[in-house]
This record gives C-alpha cells, sequence and structure tokens, in this order.
C-alpha cells in the first residue's frame, strides 16, 4: 500500500510554511513535517513487514534504523500497534501473529494506549 497522499500534503504543508522565514519562526513549522513524515515512515516500515515484504532488520535498515529502533516505533503505528508486547515493542512473533490474523481475516486485538515519542522538557521555565 502507498503512502496516504493526505499525509504527504500535510508534509508538504508544513515544509512549505516554513520556507522563506526566519529560522526561529520556521522550527515549529519543520518539527511538524518532521513529525508527520516520521509517522509515515513507520506506517510504511509495518504496511511493509505485513505484506510480508522485508524483514524487522530489512525494514529498518531501508529507513536508516537501527535493528533496535524499529520495535518501538511500530507499536505507534495503527497497523502493528495492536501486536506490541507489554514492553510497547512489536518484535518478529508479534509481526508473524499480524500476518496470520490479516490473512485469516481475524480482526486484530484492540490497541493497546500508545506512548507518545520523548520530547524535550526543559527544567526551569523559561523567562
Amino acid at each position: 500500500m502507498a503512502p496516504d497522499p493526505h499525509q504527504l500534503d500535510a508534509v508538504r504543508e508544513a515544509l512549505e510554511a516554513a520556507a522563506d522565514k526566519d529560522a526561529d519562526e520556521a522550527l515549529p513549522h519543520l518539527r511538524n513535517a518532521a513529525d508527520r513524515l516520521t509517522a509515515l515512515i513507520d506506517e510504511s516500515m509495518a504496511e511493509a513487514l505485513l505484506a510480508g515484504k522485508v524483514s524487522l532488520r530489512a525494514a529498518g535498515a531501508a529507513a536508516g534504523l537501527t535493528e533496535n529502533a524499529v520495535p518501538p516505533r511500530l507499536a505507534r503505528t495503527q497497523t502493528l500497534g495492536a501486536y506490541a508486547n507489554e514492553d510497547g515493542r512489536v518484535t518478529a512473533a508479534g509481526v508473524e501473529r499480524a500476518k496470520y490474523d490479516h490473512e485469516s481475516g481475524t480482526p486484530k486485538p484492540p490497541p493497546a494506549p500508545a506512548a507518545a515519542p520523548m520530547r524535550f522538557k526543559p527544567r526551569r521555565p523559561s523567562r
């Protein structure tokens, strides 16, 4: 399945909003574009794994990630998030179960609450 064109348009819009702005004004738009692009990469990895086109290692390598970085990112996707273990990671066993459920038409389990990506929080309020 191809990436969602609406999400691609949202990335483009965020990048266009950042164009011709000073660096400080462009930062929020660039962060928005980066977050949306990261979500697209993660969903694409999940869909490629579900289709059986790549392994966890190959999906990570194609996205420029280490093998250990892939499972928590997959846990945040709509495609494979329901197959995450208690550690918030989608393992090879979870991918195999998702493939089986997908091929047999079994509905996937309800997704566990996804943890938001970590963000910087200043220790002191800025003045």
